[in-house]
């Protein structure tokens, strides 16, 4: 099951995952690129269900328990993927946005794994890969419930490779950097220094190496060297200068 699948890496993750010959479904908000996902899979051998649904209301596991149930399914490998970021001062956000990404980004993933990870373990195969960022490596001055939400990503996805190890199922975590999606588009933060040194890189490239990694049972997967080198150098720089050198703040009208 991959969460987020209508667009950007979850989509591509999908691709890469039905190779493999197992039954998928596909969760995002959107029906009509879900549906379309789920056809392109489809005429290419592999049974591919869309769920559309929004991953924040309460009963999001719930209906998602019930359409497996409902195909005849179970939850074999979970690509927790579905975020959302918000750019902006947190006191100058609107609450209730910020804690839908909370509900999205934190909530929503740890449902998920906590409802089917005891079925894996149960199983002794299957695995977890979440879509985390190098934003977790450092805070994140004006993307702030976003760079805390990849933390929790990262670290909760280290703890639970550790307590999983020798069950037959692994835990990974995919961290890109800035990556050339509409998750990105929708982020009014393409005039900071950071955005403009970074090159961005391709959502296909970075499922396809997130994918490898998880098959290949690693813990993080860090696609770039680039990236690589900046999560290196965020967790070796004093926490009082690493928030400098984030993103810059919003442009006043």
């Amino acid at each position: 099951m991959v969460t987020g699948a209508s667009s950007g890496i979850g989509r591509e993750i999908a691709r890469a995952a039905v190779r493999d010959g197992q039954p998928i479904m596909l969760v995002a908000r959107s029906k009509a690129a879900l549906d379309a996902l789920a056809g392109e899979l489809t005429a290419a051998g592999t049974e591919a269900v869309a769920l559309p649904l929004d991953l924040t209301t309460p009963d999001a596991g719930t209906a998602i328990d019930a359409a497996l149930t409902a195909h005849g399914f179970f939850c074999d490998v979970l690509v927790n993927n579905a975020g959302f970021g918000l750019a902006g001062r947190a006191a100058e956000l609107p609450r209730a946005e910020q804690m839908r990404l909370v509900d999205l980004n934190i909530r929503a993933l740890t449902d998920l794994t906590l409802r089917f990870l005891p079925g894996m373990v149960g199983r002794g195969r299957g695995g977890i890969l979440n879509v985390g960022s190098i934003a977790g490596y450092t805070p994140g001055p004006n993307m702030a419930a976003y760079h805390a939400s990849k933390a929790f990503v990262r670290s909760f996805s280290s703890a639970l490779a550790s307590e999983v190890s020798g069950t037959g199922v692994t835990v990974t975590c995919l961290a890109p950097g800035f990556v050339r999606t509409p998750f990105l588009d929708h982020l009014p933060i393409k005039q900071s220094r950071v955005f403009k040194a970074m090159p961005r890189a391709d959502a296909a490239f970075t499922a396809q190496a997130g994918w490898r990694g998880f098959r290949a049972g690693k813990r993080v997967v860090i696609p770039r060297l680039i990236d690589r080198i900046s999560a290196g150098l965020l967790m070796l720089l004093p926490s009082r200068i690493v928030p400098a050198i984030g993103t810059d703040p919003p442009a006043k009208d």
